[in-house]
């Protein structure tokens, strides 16, 4: 699945006010959540759940061996378009590193957007695995900021 078909099922959930959405396909199942709306439209990070089965080399299959695992991730997208900030100022430490785990409602991270700082919030319980946005740059809507691992 690209981003493309990504944003057409955003669409989808928008036009018939759906709060949840679940495809499969390709081999790649896709969730999206929406969390509640606010007066003033501002809806959260969009959570992506992807899962696909791990590419591992082919080899005969032995007894022992085990069935290759899915490899599950959390993807916490960006809800606008803005700067991604890691720390609430230069001088302070990240709000998260790869490794930490998160809690439900912990701030991760912020974005700047016409110069109003919006905390972003981890929406599941679970470790960061992968920080996909540098310090201090451009965003834009539905980029994914964070790959977590769900706990």
């Amino acid at each position: 699945m690209n981003i493309k078909e990504i944003k057409e099922m955003v669409n989808l959930m928008n036009d018939n006010g759906l709060m949840e959405l679940e495809i499969e396909k390709d081999g790649m199942r896709i969730r999206l959540k929406k969390t509640s709306v606010s007066p003033e439209g501002f809806s959260g990070p969009v959570v992506v759940e992807r899962e696909r089965v791990a590419d591992l080399p082919v080899r005969p299959a032995h007894q022992d061996q085990k069935e290759p695992s899915p490899i599950k991730s959390v993807e916490i997208k960006s809800p606008m378009v803005g700067t991604f900030y890691r720390a609430p100022s230069p001088e302070s430490p990240a709000y998260v590193e790869v490794g930490q785990n998160v809690e439900p409602g912990q701030v991760i991270c912020i974005i700047e957007a016409m110069k109003l700082m919006n905390e972003i919030k981890a929406e599941v319980k679970g470790k960061i695995i992968e920080i996909l946005v540098d310090n201090a740059e451009p965003i834009e809507f539905g980029q994914t900021i964070f790959l977590i691992e769900p706990l």
